[in-house]
């Protein structure tokens, strides 16, 4: 990979020294988490999208989840101690984050927000998450996107 494909996401994990290997898949609006984790012949139980909410607080939470799975917004609430989540709107993303739909990775946003990834993501020893640009993914051991993202495990689907 060249230099200025590097994504965010990757020179923040260079820098923290934490170990990653890129994965880049054709970019099509199209596809769903499933159609590129088949694409690129991952386990879709591996591969997890990134979800941003706003509690009823008015702060702002991270999920990353199975993209097999739906984010249960009352788990969710539970988990980040808010009576009620909800997601934000998807043209909010981008000001909030940085990041782009399709492309927003819970590594690298312009604030760390507190970060929830569903319970089963620790029984890997790696995981597919969104490298910070649609069509680059990273794969990682999930004990390390807890670290350099700060995220707890929850039963969040």
């Amino acid at each position: 990979m060249k230099k200025d494909e590097k994504t965010n996401v990757m020179r923040v994990l260079d820098g923290k020294k934490i170990s990653y290997e890129a994965h880049l898949y054709e970019q099509d609006a199209s596809l769903t988490g499933e159609d590129i984790a088949a694409l690129n012949g991952e386990d879709p139980e591996r591969v997890f999208k990134t979800l941003v909410t706003q509690g009823k607080s008015g702060a702002y939470y991270v999920f990353v989840v199975p993209v097999k799975a739906e984010l249960d917004l009352k788990k969710a609430a539970r988990a980040a101690g808010e009576k009620a989540i909800a997601m934000i709107k998807q043209k909010d993303l981008l000001a909030l984050t940085g990041y782009v739909h399709g492309g927003c990775s819970p590594i690298g946003m312009k604030k760390q927000f507190p970060t929830f990834i569903h319970e089963t993501a620790v029984s890997f020893d790696k995981m597919y998450v969104s490298a910070g640009r649609v069509g680059f993914q990273i794969e990682l051991a999930p004990r390390d996107l807890m670290t350099v993202s700060g995220a707890k495990t929850a039963d969040i689907v």
